[in-house]
């Protein structure tokens, strides 16, 4: 009688341990979703400290954000090309962590003009969108490499996306500070990166966000003066605070324009 109570007794803790395990699994909350941006140094400049008082508009993004619901990581290296950022390992670390739910935003193009095979560099890509490729000698990896079409990066990074469950968002480059007839020249418009962008994001059925055309819109309305002695530093490409601070402004405005994007929820 007292070894079948105790019995009774043990099955009834197993059944009660096994009821709290349940219920706990079913109540701990879903990790929440993370928003990961790469691209360049337009992006994230240096490690982000502003160093030579320089900034990537990916510095601004997280405050737009309710981060209490959605972390906000910029994963983006400068000097890198939509070609290197892959062949130097660094789309794998990020790409290890992307879980369902997820979100990646990238920009890419300031780089992928240079040469494919130069001492310096060895990171430019294919111009196009197509399937054209070139096999070189890459003289910084020391390996033999086939290079792809701008294009053919860009789609690998959102089907390498779509396959964890996460939705890609691609933008096109910000322009250059660039003027020409009082009139912003850094439009990436038919034969350039930013055309090309908008072809990937077709082709893909990736989100699309234009920031090339939304940021020279506003250079031109504030002017060649104005921007040259507010946004930019010694050179054309890199922005201060006060412009990575604006092109962050208009990335947020490109999200917020897809009622679709469930990224919006998280917006403050």
């Amino acid at each position: 009688m007292k070894n079948l109570i105790s019995k009774n007794i043990g099955l009834s803790l197993l059944l009660i341990s096994a009821i709290l395990l349940s219920s706990f699994i079913l109540s701990k909350p879903a990790a929440k979703p993370t928003f990961y941006l790469i691209g360049d140094s337009t992006v994230k400049n240096g490690k982000g400290r502003g160093d030579g008082d320089l900034w990537g508009w990916g510095n601004y993004i997280a405050a737009y954000f309710d981060t209490t619901r959605v972390a906000v990581e910029n994963d983006a290296l400068g000097g890198t090309s939509s070609r290197t950022f892959q062949t130097m390992g660094l789309w794998d670390k990020v790409l290890t962590k992307v879980k369902p739910g997820d979100f990646v935003i990238m920009q890419f193009g300031h780089n992928d003009s240079g040469a494919l095979d130069d001492t310096a560099r060895a990171r430019g890509t294919i111009r196009g969108t197509g399937n054209e490729q070139k096999e070189v000698y890459n003289p910084i990896r020391k390996v033999q490499e086939v290079v792809k079409t701008y294009g053919w990066y860009m789609r690998k990074y959102v089907a390498d996306i779509k396959a964890k469950g996460a939705t890609p968002i691609i933008c096109s480059p910000i322009p250059r500070n660039k003027w020409k007839d009082g009139k912003s020249d850094g439009r990436n418009d038919v034969d350039s990166y930013g055309q090309w962008a908008k072809e990937v994001s077709t082709q893909s059925g990736a989100y699309f966000i234009d920031l090339n055309k939304l940021i020279a819109d506003d250079y031109d309305t504030e002017g060649e003066a104005k921007v040259k002695s507010t946004y930019f530093g010694t050179d054309g490409t890199h922005t201060l605070e006060s412009g990575a601070q604006l092109n962050a402004k208009f990335v947020i405005q490109g999200i917020r324009s897809f009622n679709q994007l469930a990224l919006n929820k998280y917006l403050k």
